[in-house]
């Protein structure tokens, strides 16, 4: 998660281009190269050095043939420029509105302005922004971009939040520990990978056997409390093997976790203060790290105990015990809870939405498959369920959990959109606001819509390298050499075991949804018990 993920409202863009120019599914769209699983790999994927990544093996880049236009926008005037956009991203326009008046007064999808959070903690603001489907990818191209301290964006948080280490998400490819640490992330989920789906199941048993008691005594339950504390505790069991209940950090994992996540990304959250306080505070200045080290510190208490195996096989790879531990919090509690936290409201509150009649199609599929088996879910019996995958997928693509990317230019290039080319130069910040991008009228047909067939069939599957949540193309699997999410089948397979965990024990859901500074607020209103 690089930052947080708000409910967006709908946005038809409107891009200088003629109808007739419009990507289909069935036009202009290679087949996808392997067919789309989630799974956890049974062996260890890294055994041997893994090939370079597609974008670092590419020829000589051909001549664009679309017309080389300058980037359209302005910085403003030093410190005034930045103050100004900063005021109109979070409070005079709002975030979407703030991309999409661009684009209309630019006639452009991409353009010049400055991100958050400016001055007083980040005194380099400019960016390029790439707002498109066709533009975007080059965000996760090696080979033109750098990665290296961008993962929030313009301004880095204080190491001291990770025990003085720069994490594997702030590190470039090229430098020397980010094979390493990612090869721990991949030893990591195949050690553990016989857990996931037993220890899903009995967490989120626990979830909404929860819901339902506090539906029967208040008429409604919040959604999002009882699933940080499922996924928290899920992570801890399956990944660590350890229950948090039975240790010094007892409850207290979830609440800590999101408060060390707020030093983190307090610069660019709407956290519903007074406009003075959370603008001339929150926004202006870094909070001190000392504020969180006793909590930090029983988070890692809890980390070093339980991760024995992996630690030794950072100790081979020649990575210190300390840094490889700091890295395991970061990747399960503010890469993997983190979007648990943000991603399951959001995917509940599309799926909540559509209504009794997909709920049916979904419980129906769902149910039928895993009576075939016997009862057992499986990674092979979800892949039996394209109503379910599609969904999934659907969610990922309409809200992704991480919709800010960023990069540094390496060298001259050009990027194109639909309409136009430009001229990138070194040095350059990018930045891709990416439910813009995967809401691409030019690729998508009713972008703007929660579509749950999307991706069914041949001609589906075609839009998943569209599909962009993991930093990078759904039909692409993340190796050492790029900078594509290590989790992302993981995140696929619990995403998808969300939904058959729900549509096993009931027959619809209905929800009410509101604002938080991460992702929605869900509460439920109404859950109707298996009937069939």
């Amino acid at each position: 998660m690089a930052s947080s993920s708000l409910a967006f409202s709908s946005s038809q863009l409107q891009f200088s281009l003629q109808r007739s120019q419009k990507v289909t599914a069935s036009k202009q769209l290679k087949p996808a190269p392997r067919p789309i699983t989630a799974s956890v790999s049974k062996k260890p994927s890294f055994s041997t050095p893994s090939p370079p990544h597609p974008a670092s093996t590419v020829g000589p880049p051909k001549p664009s043939k679309l017309p080389i236009r300058k980037i359209p926008g302005d910085y403003g005037l030093p410190l005034f420029g930045p103050w100004k956009d900063r005021q109109d991203y979070f409070y005079n326009q709002g975030r979407d509105e703030y991309f999409k008046s661009r684009i209309q007064k630019y006639q452009s999808t991409v353009f010049k302005t400055n991100m958050p959070p400016g001055p007083l903690i980040s005194f380099n603001s400019k960016v390029t922004v790439l707002l498109d489907g066709k533009s975007f990818p080059v965000l996760f191209d090696t080979d033109k971009v750098e990665k290296k301290d961008v993962f929030t964006g313009t301004y880095m948080p204080s190491t001291e939040l990770t025990g003085g280490y720069r994490i594997l998400s702030y590190l470039d490819p090229s430098e020397p520990n980010h094979a390493k640490l990612k090869k721990i992330m991949f030893f990591l989920l195949s050690l553990r990978r016989d857990q996931v789906i037993p220890e899903f199941h009995s967490s989120y048993t626990e979830l909404f056997d929860d819901l339902e008691k506090e539906l029967a005594t208040k008429g409604k339950a919040s959604f999002g409390e009882a699933n940080d504390q499922a996924a928290f505790t899920f992570l801890a069991r399956s990944l660590y093997g350890a229950n948090p209940f039975d240790t010094k950090l007892g409850s207290d994992g979830p609440k800590i976790v999101s408060k060390w996540v707020l030093f983190q990304l307090h610069p660019i959250l709407i956290l519903g203060l007074p406009r003075p306080l959370e603008d001339g505070i929150f926004h202006s200045i870094s909070l001190p790290p000392f504020l969180i080290k006793k909590d930090y510190k029983r988070l890692y208490d809890f980390f070093y105990q339980n991760s024995t195996p992996v630690l030794d096989e950072a100790e081979k790879l020649g990575l210190s015990r300390e840094e490889a531990c700091h890295n395991l919090i970061f990747a399960t509690c503010f890469n993997s809870f983190g979007g648990m936290k943000i991603f399951f409201p959001n995917m509940l509150k599309w799926v909540g939405r559509a209504g009794a009649k997909l709920h049916t199609e979904l419980a129906q599929e769902i149910r039928s498959v895993i009576q075939s088996t016997g009862g057992k879910v499986t990674m092979a019996a979800m892949e039996r369920m394209p109503l379910m995958k599609s969904v999934v997928y659907e969610s990922l693509r309409i809200e992704p959990p991480v919709p800010l990317q960023f990069a540094r230019a390496k060298r001259d290039f050009v990027i194109e959109s639909h309409d136009a080319a430009f001229q990138i130069k070194e040095g350059e910040m990018l930045f891709g606001f990416q439910p813009f991008a995967t809401k691409d009228p030019m690729i998508f047909d009713r972008a703007d819509e929660f579509v749950p067939e999307r991706f069914i069939g041949d001609e589906g599957e075609k839009l998943l390298r569209h599909v962009l949540w993991s930093n990078g193309p759904e039909t692409e699997s993340p190796t050492v050499n790029d900078k594509q999410c290590a989790g992302k089948d993981f995140v696929v397979l619990i995403s998808r075991l969300m939904l058959v965990e729900l549509f096993l024990r009931y027959d619809s859901i209905d929800i009410e949804v509101g604002a938080s500074p991460l992702g929605a607020k869900v509460t439920v209103t109404s859950l109707k018990k298996a009937s069939f």
